[in-house]
């Protein structure tokens, strides 16, 4: 069916729409309340089917690469909402906006119906009335704990009232014994209401960390010292300087975006301000290859957000801009928190201010933005290789294996520096390097849902290996870039002369190779290696526990070959322990049978 008979036949039910490109490529997933109104819009139908007039260039440029479309029909347009927010993440198609910073933030939090509480960091909702939560914090949450256990004398740690006796840090007086009986509950508490104070002023703890610097600095103690600047920096990085203070004690949430001139780059600020003052805020960039659409930006900011279950919910959310889908946004919203909440964008008072305060933040953040530099170079990758994405975000594979035995695979992930709260490993199941790498990033494209695919994929191998990742990619519809690294061989063998690599990169259309001082060359090469590194860790440390395994086996008469067939038959030690008599019989003679059976018998 052609794309203007499919146009004409769509139905009027909400769901979400799909629109390809000639080659099959995903260009981009909408949600609709009317799907045959909403598509319809994008296109004129006289003289020919063309793109509609008015159209913001992005638009023009995606709907004239529009060859086809499918889509999904949704009970509501609510579902529709969560569907579209869900084959973005997955799909991370051509000319959506994927914001990647929708992990969880930590707060800081009390339980009070404790007799002596201690304050500490959670990322979960802990299911209880006496529960008082701080934040969120997208950075310094650590250093504003620590610092305050620095200043005040909490129990340090949850063991410490268990004990029942004094320990080292009521010598070192950084504790004042509460489970010896040394203070009460009600001096505690004064203790308590002191450190939640420095938690919501954080200039006053940044002056008293500083004192503390200055003090550990005249007493020559000058690791502690560095130590408490750093901490000093990171709680900075938290925080807006703003005097606001509400009256009313209001919790509101605050979003702001500002692009650059060219809008292709943007940063968005989240403010948050708790029982009427601003408490913490947090920030991230937004990189585009094509313009950025400011009410697409807001909308999947505001739902990757309120998607999740949140310990503080806000009684309003500001936002700097009008959008155009603000109310759908906000029955979502209430729906998923079970609880009415207002999006705005306030004209006047002070909630307008505190909106220019986010506005101003968000230009300084764009004018500092160092990544310039490293920018540039992702340009020329990205224009080397003929690249559809700009390489922000990139993912390396590799994997190890000695003799088909600790098969195992690693992903390392860049944005700017290695992530390596990111990284992966993966315990494979087959034997070859092919089967291998398909497995690994068969598990990988499952995982999209969960985290969302990266711009780049760098594949440690040669064409086989990139056909392959291509295929997978191709067969699950996510938009990827993928390019392969191999080494050069010399009559049959690696060539890895230090500083004169001569590695070769397959992408889909050509093999490059380039001069061991090139910084695209390098810049890759620095992907494959980590990759190589984190995988060969990890082989090692398997293959010290099968070595631990093979050698209780040796124990009884069952040498290394013999375990090496086993392992060959079965795949792993867990399917030999589970084996019966007969399976083992199969492969091993009676006695060798009967030892193992046993001996997995008996150690049960």
């Amino acid at each position: 069916m052609s794309l203007e008979l499919k146009l004409k036949d769509l139905p009027t039910n909400s769901g979400i729409y799909q629109y390809f490109d000639k080659d099959g490529k995903l260009l981009y997933v909408g949600k609709a309340k009317n799907l045959k109104n909403r598509v319809k819009s994008y296109f004129s139908f006289t003289p020919s089917l063309s793109p509609a007039s008015k159209l913001s260039p992005r638009i023009h440029s995606m709907i004239t690469q529009t060859c086809d479309i499918n889509y999904i029909i949704t009970p509501s347009e609510n579902d529709a909402l969560i569907l579209e927010n869900s084959l973005i993440k997955q799909l991370k198609p051509k000319y959506n906006i994927l914001l990647r910073d929708d992990k969880t933030y930590p707060y800081i939090y009390i339980d009070t119906s404790e007799d002596f509480p201690r304050i500490d960091i959670t990322r979960k909702i802990l299911k209880s009335k006496h529960i008082k939560y701080f934040g969120p914090y997208s950075v310094g949450a650590k250093d504003m704990l620590d610092s305050i256990y620095e200043i005040i004398p909490l129990v340090q740690k949850k063991s410490c009232i268990s004990g029942g006796k004094a320990c080292l840090f009521y010598q070192i007086k950084k504790c004042l014994a509460p489970c010896e009986g040394k203070i009460d509950k009600k001096d505690y508490k004064v203790l308590v209401d002191q450190a939640l104070e420095l938690i919501n002023n954080k200039n006053k703890l940044i002056t008293l960390l500083t004192n503390k610097m200055q003090e550990y600095s005249d007493q020559f103690r000058f690791e502690e010292a560095l130590e408490i600047r750093n901490r000093i920096k990171s709680i900075k990085k938290s925080q807006i300087k703003s005097s606001f203070d509400f009256a009313n004690k209001e919790n509101l949430d605050l979003f702001a975006i500002q692009t650059t001139k060219e809008m292709t780059d943007a940063v968005i600020v989240r403010m948050f301000i708790r029982e009427g003052k601003l408490v913490s805020s947090t920030h991230n960039y937004i990189k585009q290859t094509q313009t950025i659409d400011m009410d697409e930006a807001y909308k999947t900011a505001l739902i990757n957000y309120y998607s999740k279950d949140l310990p503080i919910i806000p009684n309003e959310i500001l936002l700097a801009h009008n959008i155009e889908e603000q109310e759908s946004i906000q029955n979502f919203i209430q729906e998923k928190l079970n609880k009415k909440i207002y999006i705005t964008n306030p004209k006047i008072s002070k909630k307008k201010q505190l909106i220019e305060v986010a506005i101003k933040n968000a230009k300084e953040l764009l004018k500092i933005d160092t990544k310039q530099q490293q920018q540039t170079l992702l340009q020329d990758i990205k224009e080397l290789f003929n690249l559809q994405n700009l390489p922000l975000r990139c993912e390396a594979f590799d994997n190890s294996h000695m003799m088909g035995q600790a098969c195992v695979g690693a992903m390392v992930v860049f944005e700017q520096n290695f992530i390596r709260s990111d990284f992966r490993h993966y315990n494979l199941d087959s034997k070859d390097e092919y089967s291998q790498m398909n497995e690994m990033l068969q598990r990988r494209v499952q995982s999209f849902e969960k985290n969302s695919p990266p711009d780049l994929w760098v594949i440690d191998g040669g064409k086989a290996l990139l056909d392959l990742a291509i295929d997978i990619v191709s067969s699950y519809g996510a938009n990827i870039d993928i390019i392969a690294i191999s080494k050069q061989k010399i009559d049959a063998k690696a060539y890895r002369a230090k500083g004169a690599a001569k590695d070769i990169i397959y992408t889909k259309d050509n093999i490059f190779k380039l001069e061991p001082s090139d910084k695209r060359l390098q810049f890759i090469q620095r992907l494959r290696d980590e990759s190589h590194r984190f995988a060969i860790e990890f082989h090692k440390k398997q293959k010290r526990v099968q070595d631990k395994q093979i050698s209780l086996l040796n124990i009884h008469g069952i040498g290394q070959a013999k375990v090496a067939k086993l392992l060959q038959y079965f795949g792993d030690f867990d399917s030999i322990k589970k084996a019966s008599l007969k399976n083992l019989k199969e492969i091993m003679n009676e006695k060798d049978s009967t030892t193992i059976y046993k001996y997995f018998q008996k150690n049960q």
